[in-house]
This record gives C-alpha cells, sequence and structure tokens, in this order.
C-alpha cells in the first residue's frame, strides 16, 4: 500500500501527495469511515496509508503515528512554527506574540518570531521621526496608561522588541516581502521539514510564501484601517512545497487563542523560558510566581532579569486559565 503526505484538507476531500518521490500530483481521496467511528480525522501534515479507487481517486487507509499536533491551525507533524507579526499595520501586539508563544512551547515546536513589513518601519524613519519604530499601544492588552508596560514598550525601539526575545533564546528575523528583506535566512530555517506559519489576518503571510515561492500568487489583502486588521485571505490550511525540500502550512489568520492544551500553572510557566532557571529554586513547591514569598521568578523580575511585559502577560494568562477551568 502506498505511503503519501497530506497536503490539503478541503470539503470532505484529503489530498495526498504519493512519497514515492517520482510523481509530484496530489491524489484526491475520501478518509473511510472506520476514523469517524474511532472518532479521528486525518489531518494535513499526516502520514498516511492510501489506496486507489477505480475512478482514480483514492482513500486514505491509516494514519501514520504523529510527532506533533496542533489543535489551531489543525496541523500534523510540525517541527517549526514561524510566528509572523507586522511592525505597523495592525499595530504589534505583543501580548498576543507571548500567547502564540505559549502556543507553540506548549507543543514542544521550535519557534521563529517573524517582523513583516520592515518596509513600512523605513518609510517612518524618513519622516520627520526621530526615533526608527515607536509601537502603537497594542489591542487587547491588559495594560493600563502608564503602567509598566507601556513605558517599557513605548519607550523602546524595535532593536528593544528584537533585543527581548533573542535574550530569551528565539530566532527574530525583520523581513520585508515588498523589499526582498529577510527571506534567506527564514528559508535555511524551513529547509526539509514541515513548519507552519500563523498570525493575525493582514500581517504578510501570504506576501511573504509569495517572495520565497516564485509564481506562487497567493491571495492577499491589504489591511483595513478602519478596523485595525485584514480580511482573512487563506481560508483552508494547505502545505505549500518549497524549493529546498521544505513544506509550509499557510494557516487562516486569527487573533484569539485559548488555553485547551494548558492546563495548569505549571504547564504556563514552563512554557515561558526565561522563567526555568529559576522555578527550581523558588522556596514553595508548584509557586505560582504571584505572590509567594522567597519566589525567585518575581525577584528575578524585580532585579530585571526577566522583562517586566514578559511578566505581566504571564499574570494575565494564569487569569485566564483559572477562569477557564471554573467555566467548565
Amino acid at each position: 500500500m502506498p505511503h503519501g503526505l497530506i497536503v490539503k484538507a478541503l470539503s470532505g476531500y484529503y489530498y495526498v501527495l504519493p512519497e514515492d518521490g517520482e510523481n509530484m500530483t496530489s491524489v484526491q481521496c475520501r478518509a473511510r469511515g472506520i476514523f469517524k467511528k474511532r472518532g479521528e480525522s486525518p489531518l494535513v501534515g499526516d502520514r498516511v496509508l492510501y489506496g486507489l479507487t477505480e475512478n482514480g481517486e483514492g482513500t486514505v487507509d491509516e494514519i501514520l503515528p504523529r510527532s506533533s499536533e496542533l489543535l489551531r491551525p489543525q496541523v500534523a507533524n510540525v517541527e517549526l512554527a514561524v510566528l509572523v507579526f507586522a511592525v505597523q499595520e495592525p499595530a504589534l501586539n505583543l501580548q498576543l506574540l507571548d500567547k502564540f508563544l505559549v502556543h507553540t512551547e506548549s507543543a514542544g515546536l521550535e519557534t521563529i518570531i517573524c517582523l513583516t513589513k520592515q518596509d513600512l518601519m523605513v518609510a517612518d524613519a524618513t519622516s520627520d521621526s526621530d526615533t526608527l519604530y515607536q509601537p502603537q499601544k497594542w489591542s487587547g492588552s491588559s495594560a493600563k496608561s502608564g503602567s509598566v508596560e507601556d513605558v517599557e514598550i513605548l519607550s523602546g525601539s524595535m532593536n528593544y522588541i528584537v533585543e527581548l526575545y533573542e535574550k530569551i533564546g528565539y530566532q527574530v528575523v525583520v523581513t520585508s516581502a515588498k523589499m526582498g528583506v529577510g527571506i534567506e535566512p527564514i528559508l535555511e530555517r524551513l529547509s526539509g521539514r514541515i513548519s507552519v506559519f500563523a498570525g493575525q489576518s493582514g500581517v504578510g503571510k501570504s506576501s511573504l510564501l509569495n517572495a520565497m515561492v516564485p509564481g506562487l500568487q497567493l491571495e492577499t489583502n491589504q489591511i483595513s484601517m478602519k478596523l485595525g486588521r485584514g480580511k482573512h485571505t487563506t481560508r483552508h490550511v494547505e502545505l505549500i512545497r518549497l524549493n529546498n525540500g521544505g513544506l509550509v502550512a499557510d494557516t487562516p489568520g486569527f487573533s484569539q487563542l485559548d488555553f485547551a492544551q494548558v492546563e495548569e500553572a505549571e504547564d504556563l510557566s514552563a512554557c515561558f523560558k526565561e522563567f526555568q532557571p529559576y522555578t527550581a529554586e523558588c522556596k514553595f513547591r508548584g509557586c505560582q510566581h504571584q505572590h509567594e514569598p522567597e519566589c525567585k521568578v518575581i525577584e528575578a523580575k524585580d532585579q530585571g532579569k526577566i522583562s517586566a511585559s514578559r511578566y505581566d502577560h504571564y499574570l494575565h494568562f494564569l487569569t485566564e486559565i483559572k477562569e477557564r477551568k471554573r467555566r467548565y
């Protein structure tokens, strides 16, 4: 029975790319009824066994073991996540970025932070502004005007944001699809693996992929200045083949995430990588790093070793998780 890779799922059909290395045309398949009885569904990214039918289509007969599974977007066997956020239009939302990072950490994925639309930042730099980049106060933040978050982020430049996340251990690449800037470093990381592009609508995921794959021509839309967000140009998950052997899932944009995979405070703390050197030294086992005495995470934040914005976001997410548990 031939092996294949599901590269697209649409309207009940699964498009399976044969893994024999010869046929580059995907086979349109239906999933066998046994999956529904088991409460299972094939996902884009699944490696499967499939059979051919007389009409030239096929059936997905078996799903091979997965190395990873994302709930939203629903993709299997992803190794690397590229979190795409615009430097402007829509305004850079660090709370949302940190929420995405919690999800990629909980899923055990390598992560690149990709900041798009550098051309808008360059345009601002050539205007009357004295700073390279001055982020706006982001939507969806719990910060109030004049808080530590506002002072820390609003008084900083793009260099501050890049340094913040690089210090934690993330690769940060500033790109411009229009100018062709920052494309190669990302392509190098995507080579030979399944990756996922994720981020809000309108941040330029499709434009970035168009720049990576000549002739791809994914649909793009301009950001709505009235709403501060873009239209959803990608309506289904599909793996796009790169020239370097990599496969990338371009996913529908979204701005809201829940913490279905992160159920306990300890799970959330583990998703903040910079907390790890300090958590084992906290006085109390299971410390939630809120107001406990001799909490080494709080001490590290007070000493400037942990970003105040990241710590505030941790507390905000912790409240979300606790409220979610009370509801269910």
